[in-house]
């Protein structure tokens, strides 16, 4: 694992600004300006100019694809750039594109299937998706309007507007089935059981229903006075924040695949510093059935077990941006939060194997372990 490590920071450190430091931010801009005005652009030039990546994900055979814009600095209109590499798991890279675009387009977002990749369609319907395997090739995949019952296996792509699963053994991308129309939220967990929040239009609490195979498993209301937010849910954990008008102030959990929920408003989790609202809420789930809370831009805490109860604040070397889980590994990304011709501190991906005791940042030349900051 620790020579896998090294690998892979080597082959990241191509993703990251080569030189930029020491050639000056005047030649920076310059670069830049070339690479989103390039109506051909070279993935490198993409990728040094974006200086961090705005996504990670990572396939079952340990493969990370890596996403990244590069957007007019000026205003949120003009060209841009976008490119996309997969890393594989000896830390080599495998394949990479790049293509030229404008600043108003809607960033690529890939989710992890077994195989590779698939791309999350960002339209009204289902068009635009397609599976990048693990060396990097594009094949088509099954697009229907026919509704699937979900079942171990299938994959959430997308949410709402459409809500779509992913069945990887057929490489079907369709809606998934027996989802009541008055649902807001939306999780599928590998067991293929479907959670769902739905708020009522009456004055009766929220609810969570869960399914399979177009089946109701159960229903629990959100204990009032609070409303449900968005849900995350693995190995028979699941949960959803509870809010208070724009406000978080705990979470409703169950471990036991929804047999019994309990709320946490403590647990060493300090909601009133949360203070950015449900939109910036992270969380997510560990595949060790630990709970990830916190807010982009801000703070993060891990549960102390599978329990869920109590938590502890995690230490990171930088504020992170946005931040992702794949099995028990976290990744933190450092960025700007507009596009700009500079980089900030600590810029790039940052990926903790050890629950955040430990954070190494790939994606920078001569990028080395660091130690935590508070």
């Amino acid at each position: 694992m620790a020579a896998a490590s090294a690998t892979l920071a080597l082959a990241l450190a191509a993703c990251g600004p080569t030189g930029s430091d020491e050639r000056g931010a005047g030649d920076r801009e310059v670069r830049y300006r070339r690479v989103v005005e390039d109506p051909h652009p070279r993935p490198a030039d993409v990728i040094e100019a974006a200086g961090a990546p705005t996504g990670v994900a990572r396939a079952d055979d340990g493969s990370l694809l890596l996403t990244f814009d590069a957007g007019h600095v000026e205003d949120d209109e003009g060209p841009a750039a976008s490119a996309w590499r997969i890393v594989g798991p000896d830390g080599r890279t495998v394949a990479e594109h790049a293509a030229h675009g404008d600043a108003e387009a809607v960033r690529a977002e890939f989710r992890a299937v077994p195989g590779g990749f698939v791309r999350v369609p960002t339209g009204e319907s289902a068009d635009g998706a397609y599976l990048l395997d693990a060396h990097g090739r594009r094949h088509g995949v099954d697009i229907t309007d026919t509704p699937l019952r979900t079942r171990p296996g299938d994959i959430l792509l997308a949410e709402r507007e459409p809500a779509l699963v992913y069945r990887p053994a057929t490489r079907t991308v369709a809606p998934p089935a027996g989802v009541p129309d008055d649902a807001v939220r939306l999780a599928v967990d590998e067991r293929g059981t479907a959670w769902s929040l739905v708020q009522s239009l009456s004055e009766a609490p929220d609810r969570v229903v869960r399914q399979r195979e177009g089946r109701t498993l159960g229903s629990t209301a959100v204990p009032r006075p609070y409303a449900g937010g968005a849900l995350t849910a693995r190995s028979g954990t699941a949960a959803l924040p509870l809010l208070q008008g724009d406000d978080v102030r705990g979470l409703l959990v169950t471990t036991d695949a929804g047999g019994h929920w309990r709320t946490v408003l403590g647990g060493g989790l300090p909601w009133r510093e949360l203070k950015r609202g449900p939109e910036f809420l992270v969380l997510d789930l560990l595949a060790d059935g630990r709970l990830l809370v916190g807010e982009q831009g801000g703070r993060y805490w891990l549960a102390d077990d599978r329990t869920n109860i109590a938590f502890h604040a995690l230490r990171t070397p930088a504020t992170f941006t946005s931040f992702a889980v794949a099995g028990t590994t976290l990744y933190g990304i450092v960025d700007a939060t507009t596009a700009t011709y500079g980089l900030v501190e600590g810029e790039g991906l940052w990926v903790s194997r050890d629950g955040g005791g430990e954070w190494r940042r790939l994606g920078l030349p001569g990028a080395a372990t660091a130690a935590p900051s508070a």
